[in-house]
């Protein structure tokens, strides 16, 4: 079975798709800035079609002639260049190949890439395999494997649907619980391995090695309209921070690109000068991979199932900041990494002891 791989990014010239030995690559992806970002309710042809049109008239309007801006494939953005990753293209390329190599195997990641891959398999399901990756959402029946996170059938649960009026169930998704072919995983899919986390400790040894032990990693996302915090819980983190100095050899902490200023600032304020304390100005590189591979215990904030997933995958402590300020799926997945013993409330005291990611 030849694999094709959605959306994993193009490594060609200017961007453009390439076929190389092992499957083919293609990207999907939304317009970005301005009015796009409140548009991505829209299905995605959809989105891009509205999207050429208003630079038409964009242009038009400013008495300039409409300049198209190139794709991810290095086509132009248009009509015909609705999709980077062509269907059709697939299904020719899947139908050629059925004899010689057996049905291609289409596994699509996100929500982008919903549309594609259920119309592939749609236009060539003999000669497929159509692997959809996340939640889709609706119409199961479209993938022959569906893989996604448990905590996604939380609007299921009588403890959720007693927080939305009965009125909006139709609207929410899913509907219905997980069927035969769709495989739950305990948390988010992620690239972190034991191969992964080998080859950063290599790379990033002479940074970390010499660091006192233990190596406390800090990761703070940002709030969400499920997981809501501010200045409270900076100052609130902060406070135990300086107790786990104590008896912690290195503290490192990480922001992200959701962080509110008013967060980072208190907490830059109060533990920037601590000889202790090393804060990542967010510059390249990133060290990530590098904390996953050599800190002894992570604190993470509720608001990224992500984060958590990686970091439990690493069977390392993993210490969870702020989920009392949680509802829906975080607090739900909470529930569940609690109920493992994978994570815990983090206070300012480390427990050391090793824990398992199943």
């Amino acid at each position: 079975m030849k694999p094709i791989r959605l959306p994993e990014p193009p490594s060609g010239p200017r961007g453009a798709p390439e076929i190389f030995e092992g499957g083919v690559y293609g990207c999907v992806t939304r317009p970005r800035g301005g009015i796009n970002e409140r548009l991505h309710w829209l299905p995605i042809s959809l989105h891009k079609k509205l999207n050429y049109i208003a630079r038409q008239i964009h242009g038009y309007l400013r008495g300039k002639k409409p300049v198209t801006s190139p794709c991810a494939n290095g086509s132009s953005i248009g009509l015909s260049c609705v999709l980077e990753a062509d269907a059709k293209q697939i299904v020719n390329m899947a139908q050629k190949t059925f004899e010689k190599d057996g049905p291609l195997l289409v596994a699509a990641s996100g929500r982008n890439t919903v549309s594609i891959a259920s119309s592939i398999r749609q236009l060539a399901s003999d000669c497929v395999f159509a692997v959809q990756i996340q939640h889709p959402g609706t119409r199961f029946h479209r993938f022959d494997m569906v893989i996604t996170p448990g905590h996604d059938y939380h609007p299921l649960t009588p403890e959720a649907q007693k927080q939305i009026p009965r009125f909006l169930w139709p609207l929410i998704t899913p509907q219905e619980p997980p069927g035969r072919n769709v495989v739950l995983t305990v948390g988010a899919l992620h690239q972190t391995d034991s191969a992964s986390l080998q080859s950063a400790a290599s790379t990033w040894q002479d940074e970390f090695a010499p660091l006192p032990k233990p190596l406390l990693v800090v990761t703070i996302g940002g709030p969400t309209s499920h997981c809501g915090y501010g200045a409270d819980l900076a100052k609130q983190l902060t406070a135990y921070l300086h107790n786990a100095l104590l008896s912690c050899g290195t503290v490192r902490i990480s922001f992200s690109r959701r962080t509110p200023e008013k967060v980072s600032k208190i907490i830059v304020k109060e533990l920037g000068d601590h000889p202790k304390v090393y804060i990542w100005d967010g510059e390249e590189p990133n060290p990530h991979m590098g904390h996953l591979a050599w800190a002894d215990a992570f604190a993470i904030t509720a608001d990224s199932i992500s984060m958590w997933s990686e970091a439990c995958s690493t069977g390392k402590p993993v210490y969870v900041i702020g989920a009392e300020h949680c509802t829906w799926k975080f607090l739900d997945f909470r529930n569940t990494l609690k109920e493992r013993g994978l994570v815990r409330p983090f206070k300012g005291s480390m427990d050391l002891e090793l824990s398992s990611f199943e």
